[in-house]
């Protein structure tokens, strides 16, 4: 069966921008270049394997994509290979369900947004609260940007908002069948 999906997808073969590696200035940066060298007209193929990284790199990367398909109205399809981890399934959300395919045995790993912080409180009382309320209105909006990018993965798969919020806080690994299965991605090949 995977033979015959390859050969139903032969632009897949050959991506033309690929990823590899932590999701990171370094990484958009090699996007940016890859995606300027890209034919200019046609559908444009985008490959990568993470093990996760910035979620900001990897939206800044996806509304590359989405301004793309926007604005020239061209077709851009992800391939995941072996690993779409956290960081890349941020990615991987920026292309409609029906324009994503993972390589055979690759997983997709989703999760909730990791936040490390030390919060210093010293001096006067009157200065300690704005100090406690700015760090409240990071993890909101921090919410709320994971729960958009949560809506974008699942829009149009047969896996609920509910069910993505319920599952990823213990590090959701989706097999590549079963993605498929889901609806999350097309097909593999």
């Amino acid at each position: 069966m995977t033979d015959q999906n390859a050969n139903s997808y032969p632009l897949l073969a050959v991506p033309h921008i690929q990823l590899h590696g932590t999701v990171d200035e370094v990484m958009y940066a090699n996007f940016k270049d890859q995606l300027a060298a890209a034919p200019g007209d046609g559908p444009i193929v985008v490959s990568i394997t993470t093990l996760g990284g910035d979620p900001e790199m990897a939206r800044a990367m996806g509304d590359s994509i989405r301004l793309l398909r926007d604005y020239t109205g061209r077709e851009a399809l992800f391939l995941g290979k072996v690993a779409v981890y956290s960081a890349g399934a941020t990615f991987m959300s920026a292309f409609p369900v029906d324009k994503r395919f993972l390589t055979r045995n690759s997983r997709i790993m989703i999760h909730e947004r990791l936040m490390n912080s030390t919060i210093q409180l010293s001096g006067p009382l009157n200065t300690l609260a704005p100090v406690l309320k700015a760090k409240l209105n990071e993890i909101e909006d921090s919410i709320r940007i994971q729960e958009e990018g949560f809506a974008d993965l699942v829009r149009g798969s047969k896996v609920s908002l509910e069910e993505l919020k319920k599952r990823a806080p213990d590090n959701w690994y989706i097999e590549a069948a079963e993605a498929r299965d889901l609806g999350l991605v097309l097909d593999i090949i």
